[in-house]
């Protein structure tokens, strides 16, 4: 069997698009995601699961109903299952997410900006 680390860097050069997270690995039933960001995403909520943003480069907002949060490069921010957000970047953005495998991006809210799904790279 062949051992070899999965390159961030390696694995953001392959795509350029924003807001289409692409699969990069497994664990159980989890899915490690690597997207980018820039500009407004869209209000949703994710009802049956948490969703982790971890900021590989540059830095993100997520707003809430009642309140906003940043999170820099380096930083990581979990949000609540059932929590309606809406994440975005003024700049672009690198981050990796961490959600069960078949997470719409978008939840069960209609958008163009929904991807497909399952994407790997």
């Amino acid at each position: 069997m062949g051992y070899q680390a999965i390159n961030f860097v390696e694995k953001l050069s392959k795509f350029s698009d924003h807001w289409s997270p692409k699969v990069i690995g497994e664990m159980n039933d989890y899915q490690f995601k690597l997207a980018k960001i820039m500009g407004d995403f869209v209000w949703h909520d994710h009802p049956d699961t948490d969703e982790v943003f971890i900021v590989l480069e540059g830095e993100m907002f997520i707003d809430f109903r009642d309140g906003r949060v940043k999170i820099s490069q380096g930083e990581m921010f979990i949000v609540p299952r059932g929590v309606e957000h809406k994440p975005f970047a003024d700049k672009e953005c690198h981050i990796m997410l961490v959600e069960p495998r078949g997470v719409v991006n978008t939840g069960a809210t209609e958008s163009s900006l929904t991807a497909p799904d399952d994407v790997w790279i």
